[in-house]
C-alpha cells in the first residue's frame, strides 16, 4: 500500500509538471496574469542619449557607448528621489517612464503622480522644472525650449507656464466646441493631436471643433446606481459633420488668429506643420467627398492663405496621413507623402510648389521617413524587399541612391539617434523572436545588444507556417499563415478557425516573429483548432490599387478573396471540411457576420466582435472614404447591409458587442437581433457592459476563453 501511495503521489507530481506545460488564456491573451512571462524579451526603457544609449536595469538606467560593453550607470532610483526630496516633492518607488529632451541639455522628462511633468538633469542631480497640471487636463504637449505645457481641460485649451500660471488660450460658452481635442476628424487622416508648438516654441496651433451641426448619439453608463445617459457627438456617413478650423495662439502678444481656409464647411484640415522659420503654416486641405486635396500654406500672423502649393484629385480617393517635413538647413525644400502613382512615395518640394524631384516610387510602400541632420539623407522604412517586411534604407536626397541599413529579413523597428549616426533596431522574423541590436548608419556594423530566447520553449507550442496563393481575380498574391496545433499530425482531420480582418490600414501576416500570429491564434491552436488568416484585397500595405479595389462595395472583393482561402483549405487532406468557423472583430466582424450569412453551407460556426453590420451607422470620414454617401450610393450600401441578409443564417453565430462602443456603436448588432427576430433565425449574444471598442485589460481574458467555449460547443 506504502509504494502505491508513492507512485501515486509521483504520478500526481509527473502529472502536474505536464500540466505546467500546457499554455492557457493566462498565458497568452493581454491582460492575462502570467503574459509577460511569454513576451520576448527586451532592453527596457532603451533609448538614446545623443549617440550612447541608456536601458534600464533594476533600479537603475544605464549608459553604454556604442562598441563599448561597459554600462555605465547614469540615473539611479535612489539619485532621483534625492532631486525630488530636495524640491520637496513625494518620492517614487521605481523609474518612471520617461522621455529624453536633448534640446535642454538631456535632461529627463516624464509624469509624476499625475500631478506634474518634470524635467530632471542626471548631471546636476537637480529639478529643472516642474509643471504642475490638474485633474482633468489632458492631451499634453510639452514645448521643451521655453518650458511649457498646452493641455486640454474639458472644451478649454490651455498654457501652462513654468512658473504654474494658467492661461486658457481658446475658450466658447458652447460645450458643442472644443480645442485642441486630438480626436478632430475622429481620428483619420494620420491625427493624433490637436495642439501643434511652433518649432522655436513662441506659438500654438491648435484645432477648433465645432460639433453643434452633430447629432448626439445615447451612451448608457449602468456603473451608477441609476444608469446615466453620456451623449456623444457621432456623425454617421450622408449625416451633418463637424466644422473645424484652425486657430493660432502668439505667445508675446496673446493674440489668436484663424487660418481663412476657403472651401465647404465641413472639410477636412489635416497634417498641420510648421515652417521652420515660424512664418507660415502648411497643411492639407481636403474636400468632404475626400477625392481632391490641397496642399496650402497660409501667414501665421494674419491666417492669410499664401498659395495652393499642388492639387491632387482621384476618382475614388485621396487619404492624406503625413505632414510635410522641411530638410535642415533649407528652409525651402521640404519632403511630402503621395500615393499619387498608386504606392506611398516620398517627393521634394520647394516652397513655391514646385516639384523638385520623386525621391522613391516602386511597387512597394514607404512607411516614415526622417531626416538626417545634414538635410543630404532621408533615414526611410519601407517593405521595398518584400510586402512581408519593413526595412531601414538610407537614401540620398541629390541622388536618390538606396542603402539598406538592416540587413536580416524581416521585420525591423528602428528608432534614430539625434545624429543620424546610429540606430537601435528591435528585429525580428517568423523564426525569430527578437533580436536588439545597434547600427551604425556609415559603416553598417552591428551591436548586437540581446537575444531573446523563444518564450515558449519547453511548452507545448503551435507551429505557424505561411505562403501565397491567388485573389479572386486569379492574378493578385495573396499571403496567408496557419498557425497549427502542438504535434500537428497531417494525417488527421481537424477543425478550422478562420481569423479574418480584411480591412483597410491592418496587416495581418508579415514576416514578424510566428508570421504576426498573436494570442488568440496560439489559444485556439493550443486547443486542437487549426487557425488560418489571409489578408484579402483591401487590406493594407500593398498599395492603392490593391487597396481601393473594394471601393463603394465593402464586403464583395474581400469576401471573394477569402473564399479563395476557403477554396485552397477545402483541398487540404488535414482541413475537415464540415467543421470549418470563422471569427473576428470591427471590420472583421463585419466579415465574420457576410461569410456565415452569405456562406452558411460552409461556415459552420462564427463569432462577431463589434461587427458593422449596416454602413449607414457607421461614421462620416471613414465610412465616407470608402463607401461614398448613402444618398449617393444607394446600391452599394444595401448590397453590403448584412440586416437584410439575417434570414440566411444556418449555422451557430454569437454576436459580442462592447456597451459603450464609441467606434461600432451598439446599434449595429441589436438593429441585426431585431431583423434576425423578425426572419425568424438564431444568433447568439453577449455582452461587456462599460467597455469601448474592444475588451481590454484582465476582462480580455473572459472574452477569449468565451469565444474558445463556443467554438468548443459547435465546432470540435
Amino acid at each position: 500500500m506504502k509504494h502505491f501511495i508513492v507512485l501515486f503521489t509521483l504520478l500526481l507530481a509527473m502529472n502536474a509538471t505536464a500540466q505546467e506545460k500546457q499554455l492557457t488564456a493566462q498565458d497568452l491573451i493581454p491582460g492575462g496574469k502570467n503574459v509577460s512571462r511569454f513576451a520576448p524579451k527586451s532592453l527596457r526603457q532603451l533609448t538614446f542619449v545623443g549617440d550612447n544609449y541608456l536601458y534600464r536595469q533594476g533600479d537603475t538606467l544605464l549608459m553604454t557607448y556604442p562598441g563599448s560593453k561597459v554600462h555605465t550607470p547614469w540615473l539611479t532610483l535612489e539619485e532621483l528621489n534625492r532631486g525630488l526630496e530636495a524640491a520637496k516633492l513625494k518620492t517614487v518607488t521605481s523609474l518612471p517612464s520617461f522621455s529624453i529632451e536633448e534640446s535642454t541639455g538631456i535632461p529627463y522628462l516624464f509624469f509624476h503622480y499625475q500631478s506634474s511633468v518634470i524635467l530632471y538633469n542626471p548631471t546636476s542631480g537637480r529639478i529643472e522644472c516642474r509643471i504642475p497640471y490638474q485633474k482633468g487636463d489632458g492631451d499634453f504637449a510639452f514645448e521643451p525650449r521655453q518650458k511649457r505645457l498646452a493641455v486640454t481641460h474639458g472644451h478649454d485649451l490651455i498654457i501652462i507656464d513654468r512658473d504654474s500660471n494658467r492661461i486658457v488660450v481658446a475658450h466658447d460658452d458652447s460645450t458643442a466646441v472644443s480645442f485642441g481635442a486630438s480626436n478632430v476628424h475622429r481620428n483619420e487622416f494620420g491625427i493624433s493631436s490637436g495642439i501643434f508648438w511652433s518649432p522655436q516654441g513662441n506659438a500654438l496651433a491648435f484645432y477648433r471643433m465645432d460639433e453643434s451641426h452633430v447629432t448626439d448619439y445615447p451612451l448608457v453608463d449602468i456603473s451608477t446606481r441609476t444608469a446615466t445617459l453620456k451623449a456623444m457627438k457621432y456623425p454617421m456617413a450622408g449625416m451633418a459633420s463637424h466644422e473645424v478650423k484652425v486657430g493660432i495662439y502668439h505667445i508675446a502678444s496673446g493674440d489668436t488668429i484663424y487660418l481663412r481656409t476657403p472651401g465647404e464647411k465641413d472639410q477636412y484640415l489635416t497634417n498641420i506643420s510648421w515652417a521652420p522659420d515660424e512664418k507660415s503654416i502648411y497643411l492639407q486641405r481636403l474636400n468632404r467627398r475626400q477625392d481632391t486635396c490641397r496642399t496650402e500654406v497660409y501667414d501665421a500672423m494674419s491666417g492669410r492663405l499664401l498659395r495652393t502649393l499642388f492639387t491632387e484629385t482621384s476618382d475614388k480617393y485621396v487619404e492624406p496621413q503625413y505632414p510635410i517635413f522641411f530638410l535642415p538647413g533649407r528652409n525651402d525644400r521640404f519632403v511630402h507623402f503621395s500615393r499619387r502613382d498608386g504606392y506611398q512615395h516620398l517627393y521634394l518640394y520647394n516652397t513655391k510648389g514646385k516639384l523638385l524631384k520623386q525621391l522613391t516610387s516602386g511597387p512597394w510602400e514607404v512607411f516614415s521617413a526622417t531626416p538626417s541632420p545634414d538635410g543630404k539623407s532621408l533615414f526611410v522604412t519601407s517593405n521595398e524587399a518584400s510586402p512581408l517586411e519593413q526595412n531601414l534604407y538610407k537614401i540620398s536626397v541629390a541622388t536618390g541612391q538606396r542603402t539598406r541599413l538592416t540587413p536580416q529579413s524581416g521585420m525591423h523597428y528602428t528608432t534614430i539617434s539625434r545624429s543620424g549616426n546610429q540606430v537601435i533596431d528591435l528585429f525580428s522574423n517568423h523564426d525569430t523572436p527578437r533580436i536588439t541590436q545597434l547600427i551604425s548608419t556609415s559603416s553598417g556594423e552591428i551591436d548586437t545588444l540581446l537575444i531573446a530566447k523563444n518564450p515558449y520553449e519547453n511548452y507545448e507550442a503551435p507551429n505557424v507556417v505561411s505562403g501565397t496563393l491567388k485573389a479572386a481575380d486569379g492574378t493578385t498574391d495573396l499571403y496567408y499563415r496557419i498557425t497549427l496545433p502542438p504535434h500537428f499530425d497531417p494525417e488527421q482531420k481537424y477543425p478550422v478557425i478562420v481569423y479574418v480582418y480584411g480591412g483597410p490600414h491592418l496587416q495581418l501576416v508579415n514576416d514578424s516573429w510566428l508570421w504576426g500570429a498573436k494570442g488568440n491564434d496560439l489559444l485556439m491552436a493550443v486547443n486542437g483548432y487549426v487557425v488560418f488568416t489571409l489578408d484579402n484585397r483591401g487590406s493594407a500595405n500593398r498599395g492603392l490599387p490593391f487597396e481601393d479595389v473594394t471601393f463603394h462595395h465593402l464586403g464583395e472583393k474581400e469576401m471573394a478573396d477569402q473564399m479563395q482561402g476557403i477554396k485552397w483549405l477545402q483541398e487540404q487532406p488535414w482541413c475537415d471540411t464540415t467543421r470549418i468557423g470563422v471569427h473576428g472583430w470591427s471590420f472583421g466582424g463585419f466579415m465574420t457576420t457576410n461569410l456565415m450569412l452569405s456562406h452558411g453551407d460552409i461556415f459552420k460556426v462564427g463569432v462577431a466582435g463589434g461587427a458593422v453590420i449596416d454602413w449607414q451607422y457607421y461614421e462620416v470620414m471613414y465610412g465616407e472614404r470608402y463607401m461614398g454617401c448613402p444618398q449617393d450610393n444607394p446600391e452599394g450600401y444595401k448590397s453590403s447591409n448584412l440586416n437584410l441578409k439575417a434570414g440566411n443564417l444556418q449555422g451557430h453565430l454569437l454576436l459580442i458587442h462592447c456597451d459603450t462602443d464609441p467606434v461600432v456603436v451598439w446599434q449595429n448588432s441589436l438593429s441585426f437581433l431585431k431583423n434576425c427576430i423578425k426572419a425568424g433565425t438564431y444568433p447568439d449574444y453577449f455582452v461587456y457592459p462599460g467597455h469601448a471598442h474592444n475588451v481590454m485589460g484582465p476582462e480580455r481574458v473572459h472574452l477569449y476563453e468565451k469565444v474558445l467555449r463556443y467554438f468548443d460547443d459547435y465546432l470540435k
